[in-house]
């Protein structure tokens, strides 16, 4: 469940209707992964799919009804607007790697590839970020990560005006650990494999012949 937290806190969102219901959505265009969040929470709702023009993507939404479930995202900080305003809740650090991956999943992203192409020798990089519009969710993420796996990392303001906490090659290794090579990963099943296959890609380039 610090998996589907973490992914609602990148990409979920809460609405009220005029009738007073409360309802948590999370909306992706990731249909697999969607279908797996479905599982682990045990909802038995419909997914809902919105179809995208030749330039987007089809859109697939999940969207359960409950007030105490909307009731206890409030209490652990995620509000109507919590863009700008939402924090990291208290999660003990067994289940904090799962809510992290979640959160990368959502509003994480991660780059591998050749820089400085026109050298003898190619440098092959890697990057990795994750991304908020709320400050106080990122210098936590910072922090916290400090404690448990990571020592670097760089937060700065992106175009767009959102924010972006950064890290280089070593240190976005040892976010792959962190979030893939732990007991309880394969026991979740839940990560987006496009994501955990741009670190395995850097690994490759890494340890290409050279030509």
């Amino acid at each position: 469940m610090a998996y589907v937290l973490g992914f609602f806190a990148a990409d979920g969102y809460i609405t009220v209707n005029r009738r007073g219901g409360q309802f948590w959505s999370i909306q992706i265009t990731d249909k697999e992964l969607l279908c797996s969040i479905k599982r682990t929470v045990g909802s038995e709702h419909r997914i809902g799919e919105r179809l995208g023009n030749t330039k987007e993507k089809t859109l697939y939404r999940l969207q359960i009804g409950s007030n105490e479930m909307c009731d206890d995202l409030r209490k652990l900080g995620f509000n109507e607007r919590k863009t700008k305003s939402m924090s990291i809740p208290h999660i003990p650090e067994k289940y904090f790697t799962d809510f992290v991956r979640g959160y990368f999943d959502g509003d994480g992203n991660v780059w591998s590839g050749l820089i400085h192409k026109k050298r003898k020798r190619p440098t092959v990089n890697l990057i990795v970020a994750f991304t908020s519009c709320s400050r106080d969710f990122l210098e936590c993420l910072h922090e916290r990560l400090k404690t448990l796996c990571v020592t670097g990392g760089c937060l700065y303001k992106a175009k767009g005006g959102y924010l972006r906490l950064q890290y280089s090659a070593v240190d976005s290794l040892k976010l792959y650990d962190f979030m893939y090579n732990h007991k309880d990963f394969q026991k979740s099943g839940l990560f987006l494999e496009r994501k955990r296959q741009a670190f395995e890609k850097y690994q490759k380039l890494r340890y290409a012949p050279v030509v």
